[in-house]
């Protein structure tokens, strides 16, 4: 990592940690640098690319060279570190077997980073139709890096393999759009697809922990200036976030007491809070057609930050290229989180044993195996592991067939139920969202996005005046909900804007035990296991390019996707689901008026009162798929 001060280490959300680590992170196991320098000879090129740019890139090379090699490739907008012919990676590949198995490792500085030459643009747009050597993209920065190393990188097999984790992820979905023949297999894994949807709002409400801390260690050039030097970072001097943002202010504020508008790439993120053309231009799910390549697509059901890039990349995929080979696996992960580890728990949360080396093994590396080498396989089109009863699912097609759509209703007095409410008086519940006075989204003070937010015990927010928490009764059977889930709210607000977040949570029996992961403040008996949750910007409701404010009084509906689970509610627990308007820090604060909330004063904040109805006239519901 870096010699940042601890407190600019806790700002960075787990996106940072993970991304600015990410040679590291993608390789399970404790390093060995000496297998590495006894076993591959390391050279570094400078690649030209069809407009001229050259873009930096190292090749490890088996020094056995009595048979071909395939190439394994990671993109990367992260750093190749270490730079010079006699600085070696402590490890290589995805995962130690590649490393031990024998491939020709490729790791590329992406255009305009570190020691490539271009301009970065983050997210590169990329088209459809290329007329002239002019017309670059991501896709066309890897048709070239293949060709080259093809014709220019001895005793390899003709066969390519392109690997990635989020940014990197992205930029192995972009690798397809080169359609290049020698590019046989590619598994964007955790892949941002859409960079408004995936890391920077979600339906429209600012992601503002995980945001705020990135992008000044990330810009360490904005200019055509080839350089090893990383971002300088952004020190709080505290690690209270909820106390530090809510001092902050407004949103304009990042600029006019910190950043002074000195960050491009932050700057685009507060120009465009609508979803408008800069973000469309951005989504590279428009662009995945007629692709030939063989992909598995991974992600972890506890990604916060590119849980909608796994899902929406294998999805499209597999609508738009049926006849090619598209796996698809999700297991009980953080982001990043099958690359090491066992993989075996998230927070408090036991997944019964190890995880992450079952894919290692028995998924990812028997995929790119069998596409580069030419060996058996046998792994399913979808695996999934199935939280709560904490077994591993296999399926031909995701989501599964046999998940069948259901409404589980919220009901007066606090009930949640799969039968619709009664006619009768138009029920509703109201509570007063004060922005000056946020519901937190985590229970202790924090700088950071906290990876087991996502299975984080809620109890602390049931407690609270602006939450409303509606559950079922003891369940007498199991629940398995498998696919994705839908908020279908029907509100009214005195304001002219509001957020609403929508938390489904699994409900512990008071008979609980703790496990070994449990920790000594909590205790497992009434947990309130957060499964799945999202954020809405009101005003996007009628459309993400298209804001619309709400009229103050008027039933309104508001709906959303909360995105996929595989999850069992067993047996003696219950289903809750818990409505806010605030979520703090993790996203920013809504003024409650109808206005650009990035060019908004401190004093636009405003309470309002909120309802969620719960009658037969006006329904409030969850649209579930139920196995």
């Amino acid at each position: 990592m870096f010699s940042y001060p601890n407190q600019y280490m806790k700002i960075l959300s787990s996106f940072l940690l993970v991304l600015f680590a990410l040679s590291a992170f993608a390789q399970q196991g404790a390093p060995d640098p000496a297998f590495v320098k006894n076993n591959y000879t390391k050279y570094e090129y400078q690649i030209p690319m069809r407009d001229g740019k050259k873009l930096f890139t190292s090749v490890y090379v088996p020094k056995d060279q009595s048979k071909k090699y395939p190439f394994m490739m990671d993109r990367t907008c992260y750093s190749v570190a270490p730079y010079g012919a006699e600085a070696y990676k402590g490890s290589l590949g995805p995962s130690p077997q590649f490393m031990q198995d024998g491939y020709i490792f490729v790791y590329q500085d992406v255009r305009g980073r570190f020691m490539s030459e271009g301009i970065y643009e983050e997210m590169t747009p990329e088209l459809e139709v290329h007329k002239t050597n002019k017309d670059i993209d991501e896709g066309t920065d890897t048709y070239d890096t293949i060709d080259w190393l093809l014709k220019n990188v001895a005793n390899n097999n003709g066969k390519v393999g392109v690997w990635g984790i989020s940014y990197p992820g992205f930029y192995t979905t972009t690798a397809l759009l080169s359609r290049h023949p020698a590019l046989v297999a590619a598994s964007p894994q955790a892949p941002i697809a859409d960079l408004w949807r995936d890391d920077g709002w979600h339906n429209g409400a600012f992601f503002l922990v995980a945001n705020f801390g990135f992008y000044p260690g990330f810009t360490n050039r904005q200019d055509d200036k080839p350089t090893q030097r990383r971002g300088k970072g952004f020190n709080p001097g505290t690690e209270d976030g909820y106390d530090f943002f809510l001092k902050m202010g407004s949103m304009k504020n990042t600029n006019d007491k910190y950043y002074k508008d000195t960050i491009r790439l932050w700057n685009e993120m507060m120009d465009h809070p609508d979803y408008d053309q800069h973000w469309k231009d951005r989504n590279v799910l428009t662009h995945l057609h007629d692709i030939k390549t063989a992909t598995l697509v991974t992600g972890g059901w506890y990604d916060a930050e590119d849980l909608y890039g796994a899902i929406n990349t294998y999805k499209t995929l597999a609508a738009k290229n049926p006849n090619t080979p598209v796996y698809f696996a999700m297991g009980p992960w953080v982001h990043g989180g099958w690359a090491r580890g066992a993989g075996d728990h998230l927070g408090d949360v036991d997944f019964g044993g190890p995880t992450g080396p079952f894919y290692r093994e028995k998924i990812e590396f028997a995929f790119f195996s069998h596409y580069l080498k030419g060996t058996p396989l046998d792994i399913p089109k979808v695996s999934t592991f199935q939280t709560g009863a904490n077994q591993w699912k296999t399926y031909n097609a995701w989501p599964p067939a046999p998940a069948k759509e259901k409404n589980l209703y919220f009901l007066p007095g606090g009930k949640l139920s799969f039968t619709a409410p009664a006619a009768g008086k138009d029920s509703y519940t109201e509570f007063v969202s004060d922005p000056n006075k946020p519901v937190p989204y985590y229970a202790k003070k924090t700088m950071d996005m906290e990876r087991d937010y996502m299975t984080a015990d809620q109890r602390f927010a049931a407690k609270m005046p602006d939450v409303l928490s509606y559950q079922t009764d003891v369940l007498t059977d199991d629940v398995t909900l498998a696919g994705n889930i839908w908020a279908n709210l029907k509100v009214a607000t005195t304001g002219t804007d509001a957020d609403w977040v929508v938390k489904v949570i699994d409900v512990y029996p008071d008979t609980a035990a703790n496990n070994k992961f449990t920790t000594k403040d909590v205790q497992m008996a009434g947990y309130q296991q957060m499964v799945r949750s999202e954020s809405m910007r009101g005003k996007y409701r009628t459309g993400f390019d298209k804001p619309t404010a709400f009229t103050p009084g008027q039933v309104s509906p508001v709906n959303f996707e909360l995105q996929d689970v595989l999850h069992t509610f067993k047996k003696g627990h219950r289903m809750m689901v818990q409505i806010q308007s605030t979520w703090f820090p993790l996203i920013d604060r809504n003024t409650q008026q109808f206005q650009d909330i990035m060019k908004a004063k401190d004093g636009d904040f405003k309470k309002a009162t909120h309802r969620v109805y719960t009658s037969k006239l006006h329904s409030s519901y969850l649209k579930v798929r139920v196995m």
